[in-house]
């Protein structure tokens, strides 16, 4: 085949098969795969690279928000196919990504839904409550804003009780295999607040075995599977508690946890920078895109207003 006849999904397959040959985490090439499949290749594959045009690639962004998928979504679509046609600049399929030229513009609401976060009765109602097989994990989260798969990967190595501190090093995908973390800055040390370092150190004396060496390892020693931790402790636990939503079902999964912790840094008035760091984010962009309407504070605002009104009246 001519490299003038190559089209986008053969761009697709030489991808996915860079992909696989860089061994990626098995739940990334899932998701890569579930882009080609169901999205690119049905809409574009047959396409031809050398005349693939701007105007294809925002008719296919176009196709898709008008087809009812979520703009995060899209967005992660988009992100691959533009590694799609970089592969294809690559080999000298296409003289230049033209995906790169063209952006998801904003909308004029909110993309997605803001971040449902607990409220502290309810951070305090999931600390009180926690089944004691759980408690040492969901206290953690919510004191360190650790995901729930480095906490599913944390091994008692990483956890330094001289220091107290947390080290994390790698986390446990879902299909329980450990990794490394998402981003260089996934890989980061977060203190432990003095309830933290109490519910460890008395955790690691009751914790299963764990060969490898997992502070939160299910019944047996190994990785535990986010779907039981949800659906046999935390889910039962909220609905048995009242935190549900108008239907009756349980009002947050086990990921709410995290911005849980981000709003309490937020109410200490933390340095955002600080928050990203501890937070693991590759950018302060990130932290403030996600929680930034955390720190949003109105009547502090208005008092702001009146201090810059007074002191320029004054002068």
């Amino acid at each position: 085949m001519s490299k003038s006849s190559k089209t986008v999904s053969d761009a697709c397959q030489s991808w996915l098969k860079t992909c696989q040959r860089n061994e990626l985490e098995r739940s990334t090439m899932k998701a890569y795969r579930s882009h080609v499949r169901i999205h690119i290749e049905p809409k574009i594959g047959d396409l031809l690279l050398a005349e693939l045009s701007r105007g294809d690639i925002r008719d296919f962004m176009d196709d898709l928000l008008d087809g009812d998928v979520s703009r995060a979504q899209v967005k992660k679509i988009m992100v691959s196919l533009r590694a799609i046609l970089t592969e294809a600049v690559e080999r000298e399929w296409a003289s230049h990504n033209v995906a790169t030229e063209v952006k998801l513009k904003r909308s004029s609401r909110a993309d997605g839904k803001r971040v449902d976060v607990p409220t502290k009765a309810e951070i305090r109602t999931i600390i009180a409550k926690a089944p004691a097989s759980h408690r040492a994990m969901f206290i953690t989260a919510i004191f360190t804003g650790m995901r729930i798969s480095e906490l599913r990967g944390l091994t008692w190595g990483a956890i330094d009780f001289d220091r107290r501190v947390i080290q994390v090093r790698q986390r446990a995908d879902e299909y329980c295999e450990i990794g490394l973390p998402k981003s260089r800055a996934g890989t980061r040390e977060i203190p432990m607040a003095p309830t933290v370092f109490e519910e460890l150190w008395e955790w690691k004396a009751n914790a299963p075995e764990s060969k490898l060496d997992l502070v939160f390892p299910n019944s047996v020693g190994k990785v535990q599977n986010y779907s039981n931790i949800y659906n046999r402790v935390f889910k039962p636990m909220l609905v048995k508690e009242g935190i549900v939503d108008d239907k009756g079902e349980a009002k947050f999964d086990i990921h709410a946890l995290r911005p849980a912790a981000a709003s309490l840094f937020i109410e200490q008035r933390w340095n955002p920078k600080k928050i990203q760091t501890l937070l693991g984010h590759a950018s302060i962009t990130m932290t403030m895109d996600v929680y930034g309407h955390l720190f949003e504070n109105a009547e502090e605002d208005v008092s702001m207003f009146e201090k810059l009104d007074a002191e320029l009246m004054a002068a």
